[in-house]
């Protein structure tokens, strides 16, 4: 019989491995939604549906998939939402018109609903004090995103963009059953069937999980969003072909999903509050940057007309964009350490509301950034909407910890004064 702690890594790698899986597929859109666009001429807010169709399904099931996860085991809720993908998957290469990709998106959206399996099912196979690592770990399958973009432009360009769902049915239906003989089933870790359904939906009117779904929307959502619209945005604002931007939008989306587990180390060292409230300011400085235009403008001197050029070139473009994706990574991490913290027996149930709430971020942002585009016409307006949203994240957790940092000031003081009045009897 295997032991425990086997059980355990066997349990974390092989969920790793099938969300990572999950996510590509989730994020397919974002480099096979080029073709697609060029070929039914789709205007920007268009691509934007397409791209974020799959966001929505896999966004709208994470609250059942995690009240059944608490119910019946992440493994064979896993093992079945992976089993129902693969059909639609293989489909979409027949797909002809607009509304056949929509569609097929909404059912290939299913795989987004993953993360809010694997959540609880990894958590409770480890102690509280390591929750936040296992989380992180597990969360760095957010890479998946990066994977698509090195793997299907390939494709694409060998054999056309039918072939990738193609490729992508085989990869998922292998990595289904790769996952069920390499997973395991423990009943302890089930919910009582004395706690109700509506005992579990009435933790979501709790102002906390309100709060995490806002800072969630932001560090997951708005990394969806990016990640799906990052390659388009190279190509239209920098030139760049298909291959190479999304080589480039890689940059963001690799970080953004390895580094995960280091958001979870960090948490669980230096507490979920301290580790969120970093990463909201790393990303309300970088969007800052970012949301400044390519602009031209001239001044009249006196030795005549005089042309000026502010804007960001590719490189510290992408060196910022990088940096925004380890601090979504560590942030993506910290809101779970919040939900673990503070909900411990409910953890698939709160996990599946704040997912849902950072699904449905990355499903309006992308369709918010291409109408915002035609509106507009000017790409960087994306970056504008980001800092807005980071901006509400900063003033909530301000006035909600509030109470909090002066709880934690008032007992380190306390804690100095009698320091000193020990050194004193001395």
């Amino acid at each position: 019989m295997a032991s425990n702690t086997y059980k355990q890594y066997a349990v974390l790698a092989s969920s790793t491995v099938a969300f990572t899986v999950c996510f590509m597929i989730w994020m397919m859109f974002a480099v096979l939604g080029i073709p697609i666009k060029e070929q039914l001429g789709l205007s920007e807010t268009q691509f934007g549906i397409l791209a974020a169709t799959p966001v929505l399904t896999g966004s709208l099931v994470r609250v059942p998939l995690g009240i059944w996860t608490d119910r019946f085991g992440g493994r064979i809720v896993l093992f079945l939402l992976m089993l129902t993908c693969v059909i639609p998957i293989y489909a979409m290469q027949f797909a002809t018109e607009y509304w056949h990709f929509l569609a097929i998106g909404l059912c290939v959206g299913l795989a987004g609903g993953s993360f809010s399996v694997g959540t609880p099912y990894v958590a409770r196979w480890f102690r509280k004090e390591q929750q936040g690592m296992a989380m992180g770990v597990f969360g760095a399958g957010n890479a998946g995103s990066s994977l698509t973009k090195l793997i299907a432009p390939g494709i694409i360009a060998a054999a056309g963009w039918q072939m990738v769902p193609t490729v992508y049915a085989v990869i998922m239906l292998v990595t289904a059953i790769l996952f069920w003989f390499f997973s395991f089933h423990d009943p302890k870790h089930l919910v009582t069937s004395k706690t109700s359904l509506a005992q579990q939906w009435a933790l979501m009117k709790d102002p906390a999980v309100l709060r995490y779904c806002q800072y969630y929307s932001v560090v997951f959502g708005g990394y969806v969003a990016l990640a799906l619209w990052m390659t388009k945005y190279y190509v239209g604002e920098y030139g760049f072909d298909i291959k190479h931007a999304a080589f480039l939008a890689a940059c963001f989306s690799l970080p953004g999903g390895v580094l995960r587990a280091v958001g979870g180390w960090l948490s669980d060292k230096y507490g979920a509050y301290k580790v969120t409230w970093g990463v909201m300011w790393v990303c309300w400085v970088a969007f800052f940057i970012l949301s400044y235009p390519q602009t031209a403008f001239v001044i009249q001197t006196i030795k005549g007309p005089q042309s000026f050029h502010l804007g960001l070139g590719t490189t510290m473009f992408t060196v910022i964009l990088f940096a925004v994706g380890v601090a979504m990574a560590i942030g993506k991490a910290s809101v779970f350490k919040f939900i673990a913290d503070e909900f411990p027996d409910n953890i698939g149930a709160v996990s599946g509301v704040v997912g849902l709430a950072g699904g449905l971020g990355g499903f309006l942002l992308p369709i918010m950034f291409g109408a915002l585009v035609d509106l507009t016409g000017v790409r960087s307006s994306s970056f504008m909407l980001l800092y807005g949203t980071v901006c509400v994240s900063l003033i909530w957790m301000h006035f909600s910890f509030r109470a909090v940092r002066q709880k934690e000031e008032a007992a380190e003081a306390s804690f100095a004064k009698g320091a000193k009045l020990t050194m004193a009897e001395r």
